[in-house]
C-alpha cells in the first residue's frame, strides 16, 4: 500500500532483510476479503498501466510481485534500470511461470557481478531453497568463484549460516584460504558445517604441506570437540604424538578416542598412561577425562583406582568416576548409595543413572526421605527417578505424594508417572491403599482409564 501510493522503497520495507522482498513478493498479491471485489488492498489506491515504461520505481516493484504473469514479464524489460530491484528479479528467477522464469534469469546473467553476487547471496540462498531456483544459486556461485577472497570476506562473517557455509563451501572448492584462514575459521565459526568444512580442509592441507603450527594451534585450542579433533588428528600426520598425550583426559569422548589413535600409531599403549593418573587419586589437578578414559579403553579391573577417586575433592572428577565404573559394568550398591547426597548435581546424576538396574533392590524407605522438601532438588529428582523405575505400588505412592509439590518440573514428571502407570504382580489385588491413591490421582485420568487402572488392581470395574 506504501508503495502504491508512491513511497520509496528504504520507507516501505527493510531493503537489507531478504524475508522482507518475500512479503512483499506474496503481498502484492494478497486479496482483501473484506472489500468489494475481492482485490489486494493497493489495487483500491493505484493501477499499473499495460506499459512499464511509464511506471516509477515504487510501482515497478508491484508490477515485478503482480499476480498476472504477462505484467511480471513486461516489468522484467525495465528492472534493470533500476539496481534497488535486483532482490525481485531473483525471486522472480524462480517464479512459477516459465517466460517469467526465464526472462529474469537472463536478466540476472547480465547483471550479477561480484558485488552485487555478495550483495543478494542471502535473498539467492533463502529462494534457493523453493523449486525451480537452482539456476540463481548455480549462477551465485559461478560468480563467487571467480571473485577476489577480499571481496568475500563480508559472506564469511555474515550472521546467516548458510550464507556461510556456501561461501566457504566455494573457497575452500576454489583454494581461495591459507590453511591457516581455514583453521582459524574452523575454529571461530560457531556453525558445526562450517568446523568440519574447514577443518577438514585445513588437515588436508596440512597433509600436503607438512606441520604448521599457524593450522594446528587454533584446531587444538579450539572450543569445537569436532574441530579438536581434526586437530589432534593432525598431530599424526605432523608426527607429533607427544603433544596428542595431552588429550588423552580431554573433556570430549571424541577427542580422547582420536589421542588414543595417534599414539597407538606411533607404538605406545595409553592404558598404563591412564592408570597412572588415575593412581593418584590425592592430586587434585587430575583431569576428569582421566578416568573415564581409563574406562573407555580399560578393564574391569582397572574399577578398583575408579573406586578410589570417589572421594576426590572435585565433583567433576567424581562425576567421571562413577560414569567409568558404570562403563565397565561394575557395580556396588552399597558404595554408590552414599552418592546419592552429593553436593554436586553431576554426581548424583551419574550415581543415579548407576543405580537404576538395582532400583528394586533399594530401601524405599530412604530414598522417599530424599524426596522431602527441604532437600536439595538434585537430591529429590533423583530419589524420584530410583522410586519411579521401582513400579507397582512404591511409583504410584511417589508419584501422588508429589502431586502438590511446589516445584513445577517435578510435579509435572510426577504427573506422566501417573498417567503412564499400571498394575504389576506385586500390586496387593485389591488394596484399600491403591483404591486411596488412584481416587487422589483421578483428575489426571479420563473415567474411562480410571475404571481401567482400579480393574487391574483388582478393584473391580
Amino acid at each position: 500500500v506504501r508503495l502504491a501510493k508512491g513511497a520509496g522503497l528504504g520507507d516501505a520495507l527493510a531493503v537489507a532483510d531478504p524475508r522482507a522482498w518475500l512479503a512483499l513478493d506474496a503481498g502484492v498479491r494478497e486479496v482483501d476479503r473484506y472489500r468489494p471485489g475481492h482485490r489486494p488492498r493497493w489495487e483500491h489506491i493505484t493501477s499499473l498501466c499495460a506499459d512499464p515504461a511509464s511506471l516509477d520505481e515504487p510501482r515497478l516493484a508491484i508490477a515485478l510481485c503482480h499476480r498476472d504473469g504477462r505484467i511480471r514479464e513486461r516489468a522484467l524489460r525495465r528492472a534493470a534500470a533500476y539496481p534497488a530491484l535486483l532482490p525481485l528479479v531473483v525471486i522472480r528467477a524462480a517464479d512459477w511461470a516459465e517466460p517469467v522464469r526465464e526472462h529474469a534469469r537472463g536478466l540476472l546473467r547480465e547483471v550479477l557481478g561480484v558485488d552485487t553476487a555478495v550483495a543478494l547471496a542471502p535473498l539467492i540462498l533463502l529462494v534457493g531453497r523453493r523449486d525451480r531456483a537452482d539456476a540463481a544459486v548455480r549462477l551465485l556461485a559461478e560468480v563467487l568463484r571467480t571473485a577476489p577472497r577480499e571481496r568475500l570476506s563480508p559472506l564469511f562473517g555474515h550472521p546467516d549460516r548458510s550464507v556461510r557455509r556456501f561461501a566457504y563451501r566455494v573457497a575452500v572448492e576454489e583454494g581461495l584460504l591459507s590453511p591457516a584462514r581455514l583453521a582459524s575459521a574452523a575454529a571461530r565459526d560457531e556453525d558445526a558445517v562450517v568446523q568440519g568444512l574447514c577443518g577438514e580442509a585445513a588437515l588436508g592441507a596440512l597433509a600436503e604441506e607438512g606441520a604448521d603450527e599457524d593450522v594446528l594451534a587454533p584446531l587444538l585450542g579450539a572450543r569445537s570437540p569436532r574441530v579438536r579433533a581434526i586437530g589432534v588428528t593432525a598431530l599424526r600426520r605432523a608426527g607429533q604424538p607427544g603433544r596428542a598425550e595431552g588429550f588423552l583426559a580431554d573433556r570430549s569422548a571424541l577427542v580422547r578416542a582420536c589421542a588414543r589413535y595417534v599414539v597407538r600409531q606411533y607404538g605406545t599403549d595409553p592404558l598404563p598412561w591412564y592408570r597412572r593418573r588415575c593412581a593418584e587419586a590425592d592430586d587434585p589437578e587430575l583431569p576428569p577425562g582421566a578416568a573415564i578414559g581409563l574406562a573407555e579403553c580399560g578393564e574391569r579391573a582397572d574399577a578398583g583406582l575408579l573406586w578410589a577417586l570417589l572421594a576426590h575433592p572435585s565433583p567433576r572428577v567424581r562425576a567421571r568416576a562413577v560414569a567409568g565404573v558404570r562403563a565397565l559394568d561394575v557395580t556396588d550398591v552399597p558404595r554408590l548409595l552414599p552418592l546419592l547426597d552429593d553436593p554436586a548435581p553431576g554426581v548424583v546424576r551419574e550415581a543415579t543413572a548407576a543405580l537404576l538396574p538395582s532400583a528394586r533392590s533399594l530401601d524405599a524407605g530412604r530414598l522417599t526421605a530424599n524426596l522431602a522438601a527441604d532437600r536439595p532438588r538434585h537430591v529429590r529428582v533423583a530419589a524420584f527417578r530410583l522410586l519411579d523405575a521401582r513400579g507397582g505400588l512404591v511409583r504410584l505412592r511417589t508419584a501422588v505424594a508429589l502431586l502438590e509439590d511446589p516445584d513445577d518440573r517435578l510435579r509435572s514428571r510426577a504427573e506422566q508417572s501417573l498417567q503412564g502407570w499400571h498394575a504389576t504382580a506385586d500390586v496387593p489385588r485389591g488394596a484399600a491403599e491403591v483404591a486411596e491413591l488412584l481416587h487422589r490421582s483421578r483428575r489426571l485420568l479420563s473415567d474411562h482409564v480410571l475404571r481401567r487402572r482400579a480393574w487391574e488392581a483388582g478393584l473391580g470395574g
